[in-house]
């Protein structure tokens, strides 16, 4: 009779692992994230469609559209010239906006800010002042002008154009008491105007007035005076690169236009330069 062994048999049990279920897979989120994409893309054009105008939609329409040709000078940059370099078309004054024509479709003007026509304007353009305003008041960025000259200067945009007001202070008078001799300031005003005007083509006015005198005086120098400051403005921005075409009229209205309601206050006392709108 043999021996009996008593070591247990080995045992080998193989599993068999099947593919993973349907539910384990990942397939399906990637569908799903492409559905809440596309439901969100939805919802926010059904929201653009609600809450802004028709000449809106047509300027968001032409931003997409490839009938608007682009400048291909333009870098579309932030550097000095704004996007723009030397070489930048002279149609228009050129503000990131890309169009080559004057107004290559009426919705463009939804598009905000396009410039003024360089040629004086006309029928197709559409006038807008913002740059020479930033430039005037000192809120670009490489603006040079100071603080005490800007406490001289506001500027407002009427149905006449834009107006540029140069006034008085009380610490600091724009000429010469009772005379049309600049001061410093007023000169500095005068170039900072010269120099900006380059921005637009429009035309010029420059209209004085003055402070009311009192009435004791015999011989009121009101209207004389208001006519000489307003010419010496206007000889003064001629001799800083205005040319004369552009100056279209120079008056004086004595102090028959206030500024502020005490008519002897030396607010009264400006020079009105006012960047016509083209007929």
């Amino acid at each position: 009779m043999g021996a009996q062994s008593n070591a247990a048999p080995i045992i080998i049990k193989k599993k068999r692992v099947s593919g993973g279920d349907g539910h384990h897979g990942g397939a399906w989120k990637v569908a799903y994230a492409d559905f809440v994409t596309a439901m969100m893309a939805f919802f926010m054009l059904m929201w653009l469609l609600n809450a802004t105008t028709e000449k809106q939609r047509k300027g968001l329409a032409d931003y997409f559209s490839p009938t608007i040709p682009v400048n291909p000078v333009s870098g579309g940059g932030d550097g000095a010239f704004g996007g723009n370099n030397m070489f930048s078309e002279k149609t228009m004054v050129m503000d990131g906006s890309g169009a080559s024509q004057k107004s290559p479709t009426v919705a463009r003007e939804a598009r905000g800010s396009v410039g003024v026509n360089m040629d004086g304007g006309g029928k197709e353009s559409s006038e807008d002042f913002s740059t020479l305003e930033a430039a005037l008041l000192g809120r670009t960025g490489e603006s040079m002008v100071s603080d005490k000259v800007l406490k001289h200067i506001v500027t407002r945009v009427t149905d006449e154009g834009l107006v540029v007001e140069l006034f008085d202070t009380e610490d600091q008078p724009l000429f010469e008491s009772g005379t049309d001799n600049p001061t410093n300031i007023m000169r500095a005003l005068t170039l900072l105007v010269a120099r900006s005007s380059d921005l637009v083509k429009n035309a010029i006015a420059v209209e004085g007035h003055v402070r009311a005198s009192p009435v004791v005086l015999v011989h009121n120098p009101a209207w004389d005076l208001s006519t000489a400051r307003a010419q010496t403005i206007r000889q003064m921005l001629q001799d800083k690169g205005v040319t004369a075409q552009r100056l279209d009229r120079v008056t004086g209205h004595a102090d028959r236009e206030l500024s502020v309601e005490n008519p002897m206050a030396v607010r009264n006392n400006r020079i009105e330069i006012i960047f016509l709108r083209n007929p």
